[in-house]
């Protein structure tokens, strides 16, 4: 649940638009050599409208091409899942129904490197709750780790036999949930034209995936002598292990581990030659703490992102053996990622979310402290890639008003910062008209353009006919909340908005940890993002303290509670709305998914004078019902913070949402619930259980059930839950 889930639909064609207002821009660039980049715009690099710029001279050439050295595989086995290469090309790894194998490219052998692989053991790919919150989506499952030298491969063993069984029923013979996991779950035909998934999967409290590290020799034999050896760590702990990461020697494997209360987490390198390991680094947190994430090995040590020690992200170096551990910034740093590290001049490279709310920049750190930001701060700048000897680097720019521009800029200048421009860092400068429950627009940071590098603008979206007023754009909007806490949101207005009226008001919301929805960045009109303006309602986007603008500051406060910091700021947004004058205050509508759903669901039951109507889709409706990880990150188990479980719980708030049957032709408040019934990550289970406690206390409501959905709906359900939901907004908000 860590990400916010999109919903895909197939109506996000763009709005009728007159002359040219937008040209198409790269998907992807890369660096060829020092001086040239080349930029494609389908990413194949091959396609006919890829270009090549000379960052020294500026000079633009058509029609190159630099495809992949390896655009696909050469081999493609039988039942081979995430087949990847070795560091030299010279082979494949694999895994094949839960064992790990291994192919040589050249000759075609096959190689099998461990042997115990069912539906419980999985060797090299990993168990549900590990694929969702730690190795993260973007794995596919895939818990194996070439070696820099290409002899060996890291991999992790994951035991099932003792988790719980959760049964997907589907009404088909090819359920989603089965086909998600392409090794797992095991699926039972029940010869009725339907199915039953048996996933793996750990709600909060009970029995978690036990874990082995192996790492395999692939030159020697398979079950001789130091073929296969295990890493030194009792399995049978109740813990959690990181994505790891290979030495660049590659005579160490990296492991991060945390216990099960994940407030403290540790480094060890371990031996590839015979399993023994080595502490390297230990953190711990009053709350919780992160994994390492993005971390850049160099020969000397490596470089990393951690939050524990200033309430906000700074980076800080790690040698290899431990003994050196030094900060290298300061500030309200958020969102850092580091792109590049110089040692031979002691600089560093890292975009952050530092001098403006909701949006990032380049920034470089010196081997003083220095920071300087190399674009813009009023840009949010994304694709950052330098040229291999860092004299250059490409940027895509945008904020919510300027279409997206993929510049060339050279690496030199820049502007000292301080950060002390960040709105939700520090305290406000001009209190007067920016009290608590009262909504406020932000007074536009002063920059200067003509102090940051020269850019070389490569490909612009915005059109010689582009005419902004010609739509509904967002701005950025704050308010300060009761203990002080500035937080954004962004408000688009109707076309031809008169203060004068009355308007409805749809509130979008998620509410997750460290998960904002506030973005200061260009997304191009479309019918969907129109939509809204175009029938007279004002759409706002609001985030509360726990979407992390704050730094660890507001975070904290939601630990072992959540939702309930959520709540209090989602209902002061509705309070600093109700208060304009052009803003009909019965009429606020309010929407999310998963976490979303969960916090819009809490809203109509607990503040129903604020929000009155709401659509909550896939959300968690008691949080001992969601998995281990995420959920004990936050709150602990159940067994040890029950108090906290109860009052997070939106089953023990049905009471308070009003809305019975009464025969009346209007409801003054309504609920509409969603869930897909193949949902692998918030189980239906969820909004079963709150269908029979709405049934129970008689209460009226929505509901819309997609059948072998997931979390989210594509295709045909994301085109009717976008009908149907714009079809709910029009009978509640603008009908009188």
């Amino acid at each position: 649940m860590k990400r916010i889930v999109l919903m895909i639909v197939s109506l996000m064609a763009a709005v009728t638009v007159f002359g040219q207002e937008f040209y198409p821009i790269p998907r992807a660039w890369k660096w060829i050599d020092d001086d040239d980049v080349i930029f494609s715009y389908d990413g194949t690099f091959e396609d006919s409208t890829a270009f090549v710029v000379n960052a020294r001279t500026g000079k633009r050439m058509e029609g190159v091409k630099a495809p992949a050295r390896y655009a696909d595989f050469p081999v493609k086995p039988a039942g081979a899942v995430n087949l990847t290469y070795s560091p030299d090309s010279t082979m494949l790894a694999f895994t094949r129904d839960n064992d790990l194998y291994v192919l040589n490219i050249a000759s075609g052998k096959e190689t099998r490197l461990t042997f115990d692989g069912s539906d419980v053991i999985l060797n090299g790919f990993a168990s549900w709750v590990y694929y969702e919150e730690i190795l993260g989506r973007p794995s596919r499952y895939k818990a194996f780790w070439w070696s820099p030298d290409s002899r060996k491969i890291g991999f992790y063993r994951f035991d099932n036999s003792q988790v719980p069984m959760f049964p997907i029923y589907s009404a088909f013979a090819d359920p989603a949930a089965a086909s998600s996991q392409s090794q797992s779950p095991r699926v039972t035909d029940l010869g009725i034209g339907g199915s039953l998934s048996e996933a793996r999967y750990p709600k909060c409290g009970q029995t978690n995936p036990q874990v082995r590290i192996g790492i395999v020799d692939v030159d020697v034999i398979p079950g001789s002598a130091g073929n296969l050896i295990w890493a030194d760590f009792d399995p049978t702990l109740d813990q959690y292990f990181g994505i790891p990461f290979w030495g660049p020697d590659s005579k160490e494997f990296f492991i991060a581990r945390m216990p099960r209360l994940q407030n403290t987490i540790d480094l060890y390198a371990v031996n590839a030659s015979d399993g023994s390991k080595r502490h390297v680094y230990n953190e711990t947190y009053k709350t919780w703490l992160n994994w390492f994430d993005g971390v850049v090995f160099t020969d000397r040590g490596l470089y990393m992102a951690r939050e524990f020690e200033t309430g906000w992200q700074q980076i800080y170096f790690l040698s290899y053996d431990g003994k050196e551990f030094r900060r290298l910034t300061d500030g309200p740093n958020w969102n850092v990622t580091i792109v590049r590290v110089d040692e031979k001049k002691g600089d560093v490279y890292f975009t952050a979310k530092r001098d403006a709310v909701a949006k990032q920049a380049l920034y470089k750190v010196d081997k003083k402290g220095v920071i300087k930001a190399l674009t813009d701060p009023a840009y949010n700048a994304t694709g950052i890639s330098f040229s291999p000897d860092g004299k250059y680097f490409v940027a895509a720019l945008s904020n919510m008003t300027v279409p997206t521009k993929v510049a060339v800029i050279a690496n030199k200048g820049g502007v000292v910062s301080s950060g002390t421009d960040n709105i939700c860092a520090y305290p406000i400068r001009e209190n007067q008209d920016k009290v608590s429950g009262k909504m406020w627009s932000l007074v536009e940071i002063n920059t200067r353009p003509d102090v940051y590098p020269c850019l070389n603008v490569v490909a612009d979206m915005q059109g010689p006919d582009y005419d902004a007023s010609m739509y509904a754009l967002p701005k950025l909007v704050y308010i300060t909340v009761a203990d002080g806490l500035n937080l954004p949101g962004m408000i688009v207005y109707p076309k031809n908005f008169d203060e004068s009226k009355k308007y409805p008001v749809h509130v979008d919301i998620y509410g997750g940890p460290n998960t904002p929805m506030v973005r200061d960045r260009w997304v191009k009109p479309n019918a969907v993002n129109q939509w809204y303006s175009d029938n007279g309602i004002i759409q706002i986007t609001v985030d509360p303290r726990a979407a992390g603008h704050n730094g660890r500051a507001g975070l904290d406060m939601i630990y072992r509670q959540l939702t309930v910091w959520e709540v209090k700021d989602f209902c002061e947004w509705a309070e600093a709305l109700q208060k304009l004058p052009y803003v009909d205050g019965d009429k606020i509508g309010v929407e999310g998914f998963s976490f979303g759903g969960t916090m819009t669901s809490m809203l109509l039951m607990q503040a129903p004078d604020k929000f009155h109507y709401g659509i909550a889709g896939g959300g968690v409706y008691d949080w001992a019902l969601y998995d281990s990880h995420y959920t004990e990150r936050y709150m602990d188990t159940p067994q040890n913070n029950p108090e906290g479980y109860e009052a997070s719980k939106v089953l023990n708030y049905v009471s308070g949402y009003p809305t019975e049957y009464s025969g009346a032709s209007a409801e003054p408040v309504m609920l509409k619930l969603t869930h897909g019934t193949g949902d692998d990550n918030v189980h239906h289970q969820n909004t079963l259980q709150l269908l029979d406690a709405l049934h129970k206390e008689g209460k009226k409501f929505d509901f819309m059930i997609y059948p072998d959905g997931m979390h989210g709906y594509y295709g045909y359900q994301g085109t009717h839950f976008l009908k149907a939901n714009q079809e709910f907004w029009l009978e509640y908000l603008k009908t009188k």
